[in-house]
């Protein structure tokens, strides 16, 4: 997993238009990259996160599990690799920056997720 862009953190001003230039300013970025890799490989798939976190027998396979951390779904893109490309966009904690991400993992490690419509 890798973290393409970051807001500021909202330690001293979570104030609402903070957020929401921030929160701009990261799904431009998201959108930018989203538009290049639809162009490559097609419209991703939104996968939600959930199933992998309630699951009480199996911990979510890397990086899914540390993306679960930050958001509750994510675009998915499948090359026809035997991988997928995935990109989010989430917070940690209020407090903390908003973050694009970027995570590369096996076509098995989604077998639990859900595709949303």
């Amino acid at each position: 997993m890798t973290c393409l862009a970051a807001s500021q953190d909202f330690w001293d001003d979570r104030s609402e238009e903070a957020v929401e230039a921030a929160e701009d300013e990261i799904a431009a970025a998201f959108e930018a990259l989203a538009a290049a890799l639809t162009s490559r490989w097609g419209r991703p798939e939104v996968v939600d996160l959930w199933p992998y976190v309630e699951d009480e027998i199996a911990a979510p396979p890397e990086p899914v599990n540390e993306l679960s951390t930050y958001s509750s779904k994510m675009s998915v893109w499948r090359p026809g690799t035997g991988r997928w490309v995935a990109l989010t966009v989430g917070q940690a904690d209020p407090e903390f920056p908003i973050v694009l991400l970027a995570a590369v993992g096996e076509t098995s490690s989604l077998d639990r997720g859900a595709a949303l419509p």
